[in-house]
């Protein structure tokens, strides 16, 4: 049994600068708090992994000070957990509205996958209502409902922890070295490898472009399709086989390999 699980945020669409930041600071403006993610903070901001835990980083004593916000800490975690449902709800509208667009290649590689007999799965820090908007948006309905979703508080350390990924190997009932993960953020490269998830596909995303993701086996630009193709931005211990799209000989090949992360890089320096 073989398993592909792919982050969802930064991975199936590059949902975090014009979708969640976007509906966080809605939830700010509602609640009359004089302030805003900017795309700098924010990105700063996805250090911490998963929405709630993100605010709470943020609700800081000097913060909640400020703004007039609670500060015993029952009353303060009511309000992360209400500001967070509400933000889920305004990011799958901003979702339903169409104004974040899947990535090249995610549903195309599915199917592929899906036609060989492989398991499909999302692990990610959102919740599940997020990632399932998401995953139809990326899919499309009859698609998405082979997929398993593990999210949100399924588990309760998040990201870069492996918890997420240790929770869909038993759940999927696959081992780590049957699986291909594809991730776009170190933590969450970490996270997979901390499970023990060796053949893992690195596409950076907008926010996590600069970050160092040699940690995986392969590096691409994007998964690909026809008329957006792919190419190799780091490391690549597949070496040349991977040309215009990253397709399901490739995942498979991986598996094959079944190199450390640790030594990929040197695998793809002897190329």
């Amino acid at each position: 049994m073989t398993a592909l699980i792919f982050d969802c945020d930064g991975v199936l669409a590059d949902t975090e600068r014009d979708g969640h930041r976007v509906a966080f600071n809605q939830v700010f403006a509602e609640n009359s708090v004089a302030f805003e993610w900017t795309d700098s903070a924010y990105q700063q901001a996805l250090k911490v992994g998963g929405g709630k835990e993100r605010l709470r980083a943020l609700l800081s004593p000097d913060f909640t000070t400020r703004h007039d916000l609670p500060s015993d800490a029952a009353e303060l975690e009511a309000l992360i957990a209400s500001w967070h449902r509400r933000k889920t709800q305004l990011y799958v509208d901003l979702l339903d509205s169409g104004a974040v667009r899947p990535r090249s290649g995610v549903r195309r590689l599915s199917c592929e996958a899906l036609e060989q007999g492989w398991r499909l799965a999302v692990a990610s820090t959102s919740a599940h209502a997020s990632v399932r908007a998401v995953l139809n948006r990326a899919m499309g309905a009859e698609l998405a409902e082979q997929f398993s979703v593990f999210a949100g508080d399924d588990v309760q350390r998040k990201k870069p922890a492996p918890d997420i990924y240790l929770l869909a190997l038993k759940q999927l009932g696959v081992r780590a070295s049957d699986t291909v993960v594809v991730e776009d953020s170190a933590i969450g490269i970490q996270a997979a490898r901390a499970a023990g998830i060796t053949a893992v596909i690195a596409t950076p995303s907008t926010y996590t472009i600069h970050e160092d993701l040699s940690a995986a086996a392969i590096v691409v630009s994007e998964l690909g399709d026809a008329g957006v193709r792919t190419h190799c931005a780091g490391t690549n211990v597949i070496g040349n086989l991977i040309h215009d799209v990253v397709e399901q000989r490739h995942l498979q090949a991986l598996l094959e390999i079944g190199v450390a992360p640790e030594e990929a890089s040197n695998h793809a320096d002897n190329k």
